[in-house]
């Protein structure tokens, strides 16, 4: 199959996952179609296709079944590729053109079928406005008028029940046509429509009339229910601003910010969101980054720092060049890659899947055997006993049980990434929580990448004056050591002085003229060639060696002045991550190329097994390692140099400056390169499993119980609607749970993680 032949729809109205089951099935069934996958949360559908589908037939099929249905465009799997769809969007498929359908949402392929315009909206705004919320209402006024005119007229109450309960019926009964139509003949809609019509064949039309009353509270519910979760990851969009203040021939001009283009320059003002994902090219700010990351302290940003299209700019102006357009940047990736990672199914949901094709018939077997058996047999009462089977059609009903394991992926996908935490798909959220080992890459990952001054030593001079003189050789220098006594100077807010003739010797240091004296910076091996290092200072560089730090000696007019040790420092949370997945049972290990001593004294300080000098073959054999050992390993690194033991790791997960790459190969990303988001991820699904066993216990536990009841006849027809419908309710609230962002400092991990 061709990767391009992939079309992704936004559908309206799909509410639980029985919704989503009559979709795919339907759509499964078009010639060419080899793969579907519906995703109620979301709101999505994507549909691989050999070449030979008429993409229009698969519209007018699920417009067909009461849902609207817009085309999103075709869509490679991989996100780089989206980039160049983008730019031919317009014309991607001439029928399906997307401007067309967001013009004309009710016009062309029938976004919603008259045959069905009341029953499948998206409960996004006040649910009585709705029209779903609207027949609920009257099938409720009509179902309390019949009861008063059967009380005055009771002679024809039978038939005043029948017309109030046809009320909401019909569309249930239109739509189970449609279903069985479409290839699933076992849907709630079909059973809840046998029941209601054999309730009235019994001579039990009020019971038919409020249980088809209820079935719409319960569908009304789910609805409201599915909304919010849908709104939950879609409230990302929200954070950004419809504005911006560009730059252009030197006037400053507001423009909507989705015609921001890579490279403009914006003007960002104290308070504002900023417009786009960009690089601080002038100005120095805190940064508000709690509404994308999860935060609650402000980052600083100074001019080359990356900022978040979303956050919120704090005290002094920024001037930032844009570096994605909007389209792509971090929250739309974000969004549009929750949103397929929800059709991804995980292999609990699979097997649930299997086992409900199963169940369904089965119940519907058991409910017919109840039904004819006893009379048959025993001479029981045929009334009663069909009573009884029509109660267990309404029990049997899959849907709580169906959407117990999708609804609290979808909420846990969406709640990772409001935290900065992108998991693609239920699998890797499933296997997540399984992990045994994790390992580590050093540099950009448990480190930050960049070398900082961590001594300033004066031999001769005072401190302040050696980094001076160091940082007037490095000035103009975008070496990392250079950048670390740049910014170290900066930080102590020192005058730096110009340097004359500078020149840099190739492996040793720089050399040049400072306020009339000759200065040399350069490596202790180069420095012991110029002069003699006096034994105490050299052990004193050479313990600066040990503990992994690189040591700059600076000479002034021939004599040794002082030395600066830089190093990359472990990220600040660094150690209370490790602590943290040390507490919840998980083994660490870092592996590097970096030499052993400068791993040893990271690892020594983080709590954490060391293999240095690696080369990625080597990192990818002790990955291996770790899995015949037994262990369930996930890896986390750059996604560059890192790749072989991503992809031999049971979970690869990508953190740090390889980020963007990885967002589109590795199996879950960190995308704010805090080291205790390890945990968290981890933390995150053991929560979303636990909650999947208890929605599971849930949906069958009601069940079991109400199937008891009704068949020593205890319960009936509206205790049975309220065992399914109630479950479906109950399930996804509980599932809903799960949105709730924990806004959780770095060095409170340990604590969660004993305490789980």
């Amino acid at each position: 199959m061709a990767l391009d032949h992939q079309a992704r729809y936004k559908l309206g109205g799909m509410d639980c996952a029985s919704c989503a089951a009559k979709i795919d099935t339907a759509v499964r069934r078009m010639p060419g179609v080899e793969e579907v996958s519906v995703s109620v949360t979301a709101g999505t559908m994507t549909v691989r296709h050999d070449g030979t589908s008429d993409l229009g037939a698969i519209e007018k099929k699920v417009s067909g079944l009461g849902y609207s249905v817009r085309p999103l465009g075709l869509r490679l799997p991989a996100l780089a590729k989206e980039r160049d769809h983008a730019a031919q969007g317009a014309h991607h498929h001439d029928h399906h053109d997307e401007d067309e359908h967001h013009d004309h949402p009710a016009a062309g392929k029938h976004a919603i079928s008259e045959l069905h315009s009341h029953d499948h909206e998206p409960l996004d705004g006040q649910w009585w406005k709705s029209p779903k919320g609207k027949l609920t209402v009257l099938s409720g006024c009509a179902f309390v008028a019949a009861y008063a005119l059967g009380a005055l007229i009771p002679v024809y109450s039978t038939l005043i029940f029948t017309a109030a309960l046809l009320i909401g019926l019909v569309p249930i009964a239109r739509r189970a046509v449609m279903a069985a139509l479409s290839g699933m003949p076992f849907s709630i809609e079909m059973l809840m429509t046998i029941a209601a019509v054999g309730a009235v064949i019994i001579q039990a039309s009020e019971e038919a009339a409020a249980v088809v009353f209820l079935f719409l509270v319960g569908e009304l519910l789910e609805g409201v229910a599915a909304g919010r979760a849908r709104r939950s990851i879609q409230s990302l969009t929200g954070l950004m601003p419809s504005t911006a203040l560009m730059e252009s021939n030197g006037k400053t001009r507001e423009v909507p910010a989705a015609d921001l283009d890579i490279g403009s320059i914006v003007l960002v003002r104290p308070g504002d969101r900023i417009a786009a994902d960009g690089l601080v090219i002038s100005g120095q700010s805190a940064v508000d980054q709690s509404p994308v990351t999860g935060e609650s302290v402000p980052v600083v940003k100074d001019v080359g720092d990356n900022v978040f299209a979303g956050t919120i700019n704090g005290t002094t102006v920024l001037r930032i060049r844009v570096t994605a357009a909007a389209a792509d940047n971090t929250i739309a990736r974000v969004v549009r890659m929750v949103e397929e990672a929800q059709e991804m199914k995980a292999p609990t949901e699979r097997f649930i899947d299997r086992f409900s094709r199963f169940y369904t018939p089965g119940v519907v077997a058991v409910a017919a055997l109840v039904a004819i058996l006893p009379p048959l047999l025993a001479g029981a009462n045929w009334d009663e006993w069909i009573y009884k089977g029509l109660a267990i059609l309404l029990i049997g009903c899959p849907c709580a049980l169906v959407i117990s394991t999708p609804a609290a992926i979808a909420a846990s996908l969406s709640s990772g990434a409001r935290r900065g935490l992108l998991i693609k798909g239920g699998g890797v959220l499933e296997s997540l929580g399984k992990l045994t080992a994790v390992a580590f890459d050093k540099t950009g990952t448990l480190t930050s990448g960049k070398p900082q001054v961590t001594d300033v030593i004066a031999f001769g001079r005072n401190a302040e004056e050696v980094l001076r003189l160091s940082a007037a050789l490095e000035a103009g220098s975008s070496h990392p050591l250079a950048t670390a006594i740049l910014a170290r100077a900066a930080e102590e807010e020192i005058l730096v002085p110009s340097a004359a003739g500078a020149e840099a010797l190739g492996g040793k240091g720089v050399r040049a003229s400072v306020e009339g004296q000759e200065v040399f910076l350069g490596s202790v091996k180069a420095v012991a060639e110029l002069v003699a290092i006096p034994m105490a200072h050299g052990r004193r560089m050479s313990a600066l060696k040990d503990e992994g730090k690189t040591v700059s000696v600076l000479v002034i007019g021939g004599q040794l002045a002082g030395a600066i040790a830089m190093r990359d420092e472990p990220r600040a949370d660094a150690k209370s991550g490790i602590e943290a997945l040390a507490a919840m049972g998980v083994k660490t290990v870092m592996l590097t190329g970096d030499d052993a001593r400068t791993a040893q004294s990271i690892g020594t300080h983080v709590g954490i097994e060391v293999h240095a000098g690696l080369m990625p073959r080597d990192k990818q054999q002790i990955v291996l390692e770790l899995q015949r050992q037994g262990l369930v390993v996930g890896k986390v690194g750059d996604g560059i140099n890192d790749a072989p033991a991503l992809a031999a790791a049971d979970v690869g997960i990508a953190m740090g400056g390889g980020t963007d790459v990885a967002l589109e190969t590795a199996d879950a990303a960190i995308l704010h390169g805090r080291v205790a988001d390890v945990a968290a991820m981890i933390r995150l699904s053991r929560r979303t499993m636990g909650n999947i066993r208890q929605n599971i216990a849930i949906a069958l536990g009601l069940k079991l119980a109400f199937l008891a009841t009704t068949i020593i006849g205890v319960t009936g027809l509206w205790p049975a609607i309220l065992a399914d419908t109630g479950a479906t309710v109950l399930v996804t609230l509980n599932a809903l749970r799960l949105l709730r962002v924990e806004k959780v400092q770095p060095d409170a991990f340990a604590r969660i993680a004993n305490a789980s």
